[in-house]
């Protein structure tokens, strides 16, 4: 597969920070009009080759620069196909899911035991890819590399640390000539994976942020302003001197935002890589379910913050057509569509990965 060019992924993140809404392969039809708690109505089977088979979905914004590519490009795989996704953020996504408003969605964090009791079609959860959560900020002269120490970056974020030259952070980068500024913290006012991802590794780290904050996709943060999206998060720090933030680290790369090097449970500062985080993802031995984290991982090297993202699939379709094509469209994501992945920044799955992934498919009937 050819390389996409870093323009054009840089274009797919700015067309997301300019709507700050809707990402989709194509925009055609809604669900507004669909009932909660039945299966959506099927826009093609028997009936006539020549419709078109449109599959909606929702979620998690993580992935979305790389689903709206595996979604478009899949156009050309299957003509008769068009898979329609809305960036909502993975609370939101699974909540359309359990109301059946949605034909799939997509979340950083898998559902829970009650979550999925409440979806009477049965759920499969498949992870399709993965990647890190990167610390950014915006502090005039001061490229990506600033070091956050453990206590540090949970005093930031806990608003007990609230200027740019205090003198822990000052210790930590002696070499660095950081701006008198004040701090100001972005946290996501949605739903989030990514509050969730980043919210875990705190609470891992931190006894207290564990038990007075604790984690989860929202939550009541102790200082701060909320924004909308990893979208959101990026446009914040873009444009506002003195920002700190955590926003998925593919934003954070192709918008040249300035990322921290956090320390890891080994003491080391570590960028957010492709390679570092790949060290930490390796520590992860999924179960029968699919559904697993690392909140802290030990290995030398290893970034602390990673995640999974999955696609939440029905086990049941009315439609056998939609059933087919989901699984078609998935399984050439889990295969071709890796390769795409990886010269996006995300990071491609371990062939074990894969395999899981291939036989949850099966899972999907109609």
């Amino acid at each position: 597969m050819a390389q996409l060019p870093r323009f054009r992924r840089r274009e797919v993140l700015l067309s997301l920070l300019a709507t700050g809404a809707t990402l989709s392969a194509c925009q055609r039809g809604s669900r507004s009009d669909q009932p909660s708690g039945r299966d959506p109505v099927p826009v093609s089977g028997s009936q006539s080759s020549d419709k078109v088979l449109l599959i909606n979905g929702a979620g998690a914004t993580f992935p979305a620069p790389l689903y709206l590519r595996w979604f478009s490009d899949y156009r050309q795989v299957d003509p008769k196909v068009e898979i329609n996704f809305q960036p909502v953020g993975s609370a939101a996504g699974i909540r359309q899911f359990i109301d059946q408003t949605v034909d799939f969605a997509a979340s950083d964090v898998a559902m829970t035991d009650a979550e999925i009791a409440e979806v009477k079609r049965g759920v499969v959860m498949i992870p399709m890819t993965s990647g890190s959560i990167a610390v950014g900020y915006n502090l005039p002269g001061i490229p990506s590399g600033l070091k956050l120490s453990r206590p540090v970056l949970v005093k930031i974020f806990r608003g007990q640390i609230d200027q740019w030259r205090d003198p822990e952070i000052l210790a930590l980068n002696p070499e660095l000539t950081i701006p008198d500024l004040p701090i100001t913290v972005c946290y996501r006012s949605d739903g989030s994976g990514t509050t969730d991802t980043f919210t875990r590794h705190l609470a891992a780290i931190d006894p207290a942020w564990a038990s007075e904050v604790g984690a989860g996709m929202s939550l009541e943060w102790p200082v701060g302003i909320g924004v909308k999206g990893n979208e959101g998060m990026s446009a914040q720090m873009l444009l506002s001197e003195g920002v700190i933030g955590y926003v998925e680290s593919v934003y954070a790369r192709e918008l040249d935002l300035s990322v921290a090097a956090l320390e890891n449970r080994r003491g080391e500062f570590i960028l957010p890589s492709p390679e570092a985080s790949a060290l930490a993802l390796s520590e992860i031995e999924l179960p029968e379910n699919l559904r697993a984290f690392v909140p802290d991982p030990a290995g030398p090297g290893a970034y602390p913050i990673v995640t999974y993202t999955w696609i939440l699939t029905y086990r049941r379709y009315s439609d056998p057509a939609m059933a087919a094509a989901l699984q078609a469209v998935l399984r050439w994501a889990l295969t071709e569509g890796q390769a795409l992945a990886e010269e996006m920044g995300y990071l491609p799955l371990a062939a074990t990965v894969v395999n899981r992934g291939l036989e949850a498919l099966q899972l999907i009937q109609s």
